[in-house]
């Protein structure tokens, strides 16, 4: 149960603490600002949570391990219950939040963070090009946080790489789509705008599920991914790292 816990709450600082940044202060900060809202988000939950869950804190990451091999199938459920619940109560909080705004918040007519395409991009790219965005972005993601893990990784610095590839997804997604990579972050926001974010929420779900796929595709052409938790990390030895580069070195 507390590895669900876990997901729940790290979920939750990163959609209230992204999101957040984009309704409640947006303006000011602009997509760099908000980009790095959601990268450091995540780089503090992967050091505060990952010894427990791993910190996935999204669907795509946890079926892209979990395709890798890298995940006990028992808990999958489990985590995408915990992150989607998490994405969602972030989403209320926030929203009961931006609403004491002076003259208050309607989250269907300012959008509340919402992911979209066409009309509600941002940009106003197209279904096409939001899907290809949202596919490769994800791949990005997943990408790093398996070869981040790996067993010849450094240890330690898991969450450096994995926060700072999540702000470059977000300076590239922002425009075109908002940037989802993250089904939970997607739906949170869109159950309380409702409308057109319900009815393009489909592509923020099966696009960066895909994406997870690509990823683990791709980093199993390279190598075997062996992950290591958080915990496990922090805590290894010289010696241990050593251990790990040995046997992570391909013969002679």
């Amino acid at each position: 149960m507390k590895r669900y816990i876990a997901e729940f709450i790290g979920t939750f600082v990163l959609v209230f603490g992204g999101c957040g940044s984009a309704v409640l202060a947006g303006e000011k900060i602009g997509f760099a600002g908000i980009a790095l809202a959601f990268g450091l988000s995540l780089l503090a939950m992967v050091y505060a949570i990952g010894p427990i869950s791993g910190c996935h804190i999204n669907p795509a990451v946890t079926l892209g391990l979990l395709v890798s091999g890298k995940m006990d199938r028992r808990f999958a459920v489990g985590y995408f219950v915990a992150q989607i619940l998490g994405g969602i109560v972030a989403a209320a909080v926030l929203l009961m939040i931006a609403q004491g705004m002076p003259g208050g918040y309607d989250a269907s007519s300012h959008g509340f963070a919402a992911n979209g395409y066409g009309e509600h991009s941002p940009g106003g790219f197209s279904l096409g090009a939001a899907a290809l965005t949202e596919i490769v972005l994800t791949a990005f993601l997943v990408f790093t946080v398996i070869g981040a893990t790996d067993l010849i990784a450094p240890v330690g610095f898991a969450g450096i790489p994995i926060g700072l590839v999540l702000t470059l997804i977000h300076l590239v997604g922002i425009p075109v789509t908002n940037t989802s990579v993250n089904p939970a972050r997607s739906i949170g926001p869109a159950v309380f705008v409702g409308g057109w974010a319900i009815s393009q929420l489909w592509l923020f779900i099966v696009a960066p599920l895909a994406g997870a796929v690509v990823a683990s595709a791709a980093y199993r052409m390279i190598g075997k991914p062996e992950t290591l938790r958080t915990r496990e990390a922090e805590q290894a030895t010289r010696a241990e790292q050593e251990e790990r580069e040995r046997r992570g070195r391909p013969a002679a």
